[in-house]
Order: C-alpha cells, then structure tokens, then sequence
C-alpha cells in the first residue's frame, strides 16, 4: 500500500494539461479521475451546496452511494462557484479560457442557458476539448433520462446476469465507470489530434452505447449460433469446468478448466480415476457431459481444506479464485504488495485506502499526488491566477 502521498519523480503522461470537471455521481468524476491519475491538473468545479454541506451533494450520499466521491476524487483540486449567479458564470467562462480540457455530465441543454455550452466556450478557447457525458449518445434516445440500470435492462446486460426471467443489474456502477473511462479515451484522442489541426473539439461518451459494448459478445454469439444466448446463470459454459466448489473446510472455490492441457493437470491433481475416464478427454465432451462432471469435481474437491486446493492450483498454473467480497480487497495480499492500493484520507479525516487505476508505467503503479479536497479548498488560490479576489462563492 502507498504510505502518504506519492512522490513522483517522472513526468506523468497529462502533466500540463489543464481539466475543469463540472460532474457529479459517478461517470463524470470517472472520466475525471483517469485523467487526474495520470497527471492532469484537474479543477472540480462545485456547487456552494449548503453551510452544512457545502459543495457536491454527492459527497453526502449514505448506503451504496457512499463510495461514490471518495473513490473518484483524488488528485483534484476543489473550486465552489455559484453557476446561478452572474460572477459565478463568469468565473466559469474565465477559468474555461485556461482550460484544455472541460467536462461535464449535465442534462441536455442546462449548460447552454448559462453560456457553458461547447458553442459558448470554444468562442472562447479554440483548444479547448469539450467532453459531454451522457445517457446516451446522439440518436431518438439522446434526450432521454439514464441511469446505470436503466442501461443495464435496455441493453441486455441485466437479462444476460439474472436468473431467467429476473433480470439483474450487475453489482458495480460498469456503465457509469466504462462510461467515464471512454469519455477520458476520447479525450486523449482529442489531445493528440489538436498536436495536428490546433483546435479542440466536442467529444461524447454514452452510458447506454458502454452497456451495448460489453454485450458485444452476445450479440455477435447470437449471429454466429443462430441461437439467442439464455443468461449466464442458466447457460451452458463453453467449458466443461467452470463453476464453484466448496472445500472440505466450507471455503467456496471458483475453478476454470479451459484447454485440454489444463484438465490433464487438473485429473492428475485430483488423482482419481473416475475423473481420468477417456470420455472426459475433450472439452466439448465435459461440457456436454456436465451434468455428470459437475457433481463428481465437487466430491473430489470436497476432499480437500482451501489451502491444499489453493497451492494445487497455483502449482499447476489453473485459473482459480476465493470467492471474496469487496472489502476483502483491504487485505488482499497482491494489491497490498504490488502498490495496488492508494492511501486517502476521507473528509472526516480518517484514513482509507482505495484501488487505483489498473495500469503500469514502466512497471509502477500511479499513486496519489493530492488528497481528496475539502469543499472549496482550493477556491482561492485557483480564481486568484485568473485574477479574481473576491469569489461569488461560499467559503467552505
């Protein structure tokens, strides 16, 4: 685990780049925080909230949204504008000139009432690349509301990851968090192009079209079987083990067994010869056979505490997994070891750690320049450089 924030000693990928981030929830800070991570100075602009909270309501969400703002906000500075009042606009339009980069993740047309529209803005800065983030991209549904369930349901993703008939969204915001990550790659396509043609331009990135991208493989196993795919968890595997066993000692274990080499180390791991039968040589063989197969590995497997099947696997070079939850991940000893987690403090102050990008730059990981802002902590010291003094705002 990172101890403290990282020091960096190489040039990060965006150093220099400049990103004004006007979102809120999730997809929006995604898109964000890639950027931040990888070196952007990025600028949160919030709203003055309330003298109980101020700035992002979304940093005051409870249950499952509690994770939203501490997850998404590192490395960013905190500036609180008014957009409804005239100097805040103003401020808004000011810091835009220095901008490379301005992002947002509002309703259709609430921008443009408030000159902070892309037409608006690049009268103002030609550079500047302007990234929407939205439910969906330009079409009939463009106006529409979305949320990462309402995308989930219309794309099939939820049909392909419920029991039949029960549809069921997947258990982490995907759409919201791919959403973000295309919108940071059509950003840095941006980057690269305005190197060529000197002007910037309006990227988008659709909840809705991320959720159609990763049913990709549906689809197109559809077109290819002729056969319309029946859910994950009702389905038959393209492998004849692929499935969840439980040790002697009740630790639920996920095995793969994907290429006949594989199922060669695994029967000799299990030693046993009902399991080494030739009719079991084949994987288009186990996977019609599963019916037969599945609950005879269980029983072998039975045989054995977590720790003997863990060794075995890892051994044998086989695709295994405890079946953990996410907070588990706090003691996960790759990610602790291998830099995999990033140390924040949240705003009460306690301490947390929190995964960071899943990329490497000559074999590190990016860490944390700056910790998660107060509400408007950097106000100041931001409008200052644009020559304002006396922010329209209110002072966390």
């Amino acid at each position: 685990m990172n101890s403290g924030m990282n020091q960096q000693t190489t040039p990060l990928p965006l150093e220099g780049v400049r990103v004004l981030e006007m979102s809120h929830m999730v997809m929006g800070p995604s898109c964000g925080l890639v950027l931040a991570d990888l070196g952007a100075e990025v600028i949160k602009i919030e709203p003055p909230g309330t003298e109980e909270r101020p700035g992002d309501p979304t940093r005051y969400l409870v249950s499952t949204g509690a994770g939203f703002f501490p997850a998404c906000s590192r490395n960013k500075k905190s500036v609180i504008l008014d957009l409804k009042t005239d100097a805040g606009r103003d401020a808004a339009r000011k810091l835009a000139e220095t901008a490379d980069v301005f992002i947002e993740n509002f309703r259709p047309g609430a921008l443009q009432a408030m000159g902070l529209d892309y037409t608006s803005l690049h009268k103002l800065n030609e550079r500047l690349i302007y990234c929407s983030l939205k439910g969906f991209l330009d079409g009939p549904y463009e106006h529409r509301t979305a949320l990462d369930e309402v995308v989930q349901m219309l794309s099939g993703l939820a049909y392909m990851t419920g029991p039949p008939g029960r549809p069921l969204r997947a258990g982490a915001p995907v759409n919201d968090m791919m959403g973000g990550i295309f919108g940071s790659i059509a950003i840095m396509g941006a980057l690269r192009q305005r190197e060529v043609t000197g002007r910037g331009q309006h990227v988008k990135s659709g909840l809705f079209e991320s959720a159609a991208w990763l049913v990709s493989t549906h689809m197109l196993q559809a077109t290819v079987s002729g056969v319309t795919p029946v859910p994950m968890s009702a389905g038959k595997r393209a492998w004849g083990v692929y499935d969840i066993f439980t040790s002697s000692d009740g630790i639920d274990i996920f095995l793969g067994v994907v290429t006949d080499r594989q199922w060669s180390i695994f029967t000799d791991m299990l030693n046993d010869p009902l399991i080494q039968q030739e009719r079991f040589a084949t994987n288009n063989a186990r996977s019609l056979a599963r019916e037969e197969l599945i609950p005879l590995v269980a029983t072998l497997v039975a045989r054995h505490r977590f720790d003997e099947l863990e060794l075995m696997c890892e051994k044998a070079g086989l695709p295994f997994a405890r079946i953990n939850q996410p907070v588990d991940l706090y003691d996960d000893v790759h990610l602790k070891e291998s830099n995999g987690l990033i140390d924040i403090h949240l705003q009460d102050g306690r301490p947390a750690s929190v995964p960071g990008l899943p990329i490497q730059f000559d074999g590190k990981r990016l860490g944390a320049r700056l910790d998660i802002p107060q509400p408007g902590e950097h106000t100041e010291e931001i409008l200052k450089e644009i020559g304002i003094s006396h922010p329209s705002v209110r002072k966390s």
